[in-house]
């Protein structure tokens, strides 16, 4: 004997409601169950049976979800609590965990609103308003400044008197103090050792490239400068090439490249193309190299080298590889 549509239709519903009616009870007695334990269990054992407790309200839901959802319901509910048993119930290793209540005052708390108001320098300059744009250069001028002198710089340009007084007093204290700093340490190449060439000269090196990578000296004591990093660099490479990293070689020869002293930058680039062949600033060094001095049949096999090299690729020159490929 067949049954008809609505026949089955019907035990699929009288089942999916016994199913939903023996869910509501077994999960509720199972709360039942464990809020006796909890409250028989001692006072260090209670937050055992806390944590497994059940909320009703997502029983209710369950069990609505079950009622009115025939078959789907029922097999989500039951899909759920399996993967919550293969997934989520898995100890949790709280050994790295401190659980501190000792509270830290901060004594400078975060200044929000001058946070909030800070915009890049060039667009600063475009405002006409001079109360704020003198206000802005002093909150600049407060932090460590030796990373934005280019940017400070043209605000020597400004219409505003002050704010030009403010920029070319800072830059001057900072020009001098680079100057000192650079001379003193220059100097003491002369007399130092082997091991304490390498440290100073390494050191030079680091302070004055960012200076100098900010192009805020004339162009002739720019030049200067850089022949004094470069010479830096000449003596550390004599006496302790191995201190010597490949971002050092690099900023020798971009500096060099940027005052067109093209013999002696290429002489860095392939310095640090044989110290350091594996390394993308070596060639990135020498396209820069090439593409200015308009060699052309060096820079494309220089960068079909670099083409077929094992080396991570960053985003700059992935682009240029775009470009002439």
């Amino acid at each position: 004997m067949t049954l008809s549509h609505r026949s089955i239709f019907v035990i699929v519903l009288i089942a999916n409601t016994i199913i939903a009616l023996i869910y509501l009870n077994v999960t509720l007695l199972y709360s039942a169950e464990q809020k006796l334990k909890e409250l028989r269990a001692p006072e260090d054992e209670k937050i055992t049976y806390r944590d497994q407790d059940i909320d009703h309200k997502k029983i209710g839901i369950f069990f609505l979800l079950q009622l009115f959802c025939p078959v789907a319901g029922p097999c989500f509910v039951g899909l759920a609590f399996i993967c919550r048993k293969l997934f989520f119930t898995r100890p949790v290793d709280l050994t790295a965990v401190v659980f501190s209540k000792e509270r830290v005052e901060s004594r400078n708390p975060a200044d929000v609103e001058r946070e909030s108001n800070i915009v890049p320098m060039e667009e600063a300059l475009a405002v006409t308003d001079n109360y704020n744009l003198r206000s802005l250069m002093l909150n600049v001028l407060k932090g460590d400044i030796s990373g934005y002198l280019s940017a400070i710089s043209k605000a020597l340009n400004s219409s505003d008197s002050e704010t030009a007084h403010y920029a070319a007093s800072v830059l001057r204290d900072e020009l001098n103090d680079f100057r000192a700093k650079s001379n003193a340490m220059y100097n003491a190449l002369d007399i130092a050792d082997k091991e304490t060439t390498g440290k100073i000269g390494v050191e030079l090196i680091e302070y004055m490239n960012a200076f100098l990578i900010q192009d805020v000296f004339t162009p002739m004591e720019q030049e200067n400068y850089v022949q004094m990093m470069a010479t830096a660099a000449e003596a550390v490479y004599d006496r302790t090439p191995e201190m010597l990293l490949p971002y050092h070689y690099e900023w020798v020869a971009l500096r060099l490249l940027e005052t067109d002293d093209y013999k002696k930058c290429e002489e860095w680039t392939r310095r640090g193309m044989a110290a350091f062949p594996d390394e993308l600033s070596s060639y990135t060094s020498l396209l820069k190299l090439y593409f200015k001095t308009e060699n052309r049949d060096r820079f494309f096999g220089t960068l079909q080298e670099l083409r077929e090299s094992p080396i991570v690729l960053d985003q700059e020159t992935l682009e240029i590889i775009r470009t002439f490929s």
